[in-house]
């Protein structure tokens, strides 16, 4: 099934639209299913399991980290970690510039905007985002690379809400976009909802459920 699942999502999305096999509690012969039909993008969202995770798997996977970021936990995922996806304070921006330097190597990460009102989502308003992207302080940094925007819409049966949502990111990513080229991320769509997103723009998806079946915890 998971080979079947990820040919038929990969068939009918654009092909600029790059797609996140989201492992999270899937184990490793799960992981490889996918792998040996050529996904290498997989996104895990707690640091110890990403971690097993990549010593026991082929090291041309690319780890995507797609939960919430902890700035405390940015030292464990700073020696491979391909891409952060959830990344909403000027704090983490800075670690992330510190342990980059350790490790000579940039860390490409996207911040987080904030576009549901669900208290639970995390994110960055609008104002706040910017003043991150252009700030003298991020511009000077050598080791970290905001490479985009990551998005998350509320989770409602409301298709307009959502698609209103991922609008209101995409037109964000047009403002930076068009002054900065390399900001050319927009990782918005989950299973419920990323056909909405990639209508919207989106140019990567995090699918779990939709590849691997429903989680068992």
């Amino acid at each position: 099934m998971i080979t079947k699942n990820i040919h038929s999502i990969i068939s009918n999305i654009p092909k600029n639209v790059k797609l996140v096999a989201i492992s999270k509690t899937k184990p490793a012969e799960e992981i490889m299913m996918a792998y040996e039909v050529g996904q290498r993008l997989f996104g895990e969202n707690k640091i110890q399991e990403m971690s097993g995770k990549f010593e026991d798997l082929p090291k041309d996977i690319k780890w995507h980290m797609v939960g919430h970021v902890q700035s405390n936990k940015i030292k464990y995922m700073a020696p491979y970690v391909d891409l952060i996806h959830g990344v909403d304070s000027f704090k983490s921006i800075k670690i992330l510039n510190k342990e980059g330097f350790k490790h000579k190597r940039i860390l490409n990460c996207l911040l987080q905007l904030k576009i549901s009102k669900e208290e639970s989502k995390f994110g960055l308003d609008e104002k706040q985002f910017k003043e991150i992207i252009f700030s003298d302080d991020y511009i000077g940094m050598k080791n970290v690379k905001i490479k985009g925007l990551m998005a998350m819409a509320s989770n409602t049966n409301e298709n307009s809400i959502i698609r209103s949502e991922f609008m209101h990111a995409k037109k964000i990513f047009n403002e930076i976009n068009s002054i900065d080229k390399s900001f050319d991320i927009l990782s918005m769509g989950m299973s419920n909802d990323y056909q909405i997103a990639i209508e919207c723009g989106s140019n990567m998806i995090r699918l779990g459920s939709l590849i691997f079946g429903e989680r068992k915890y």
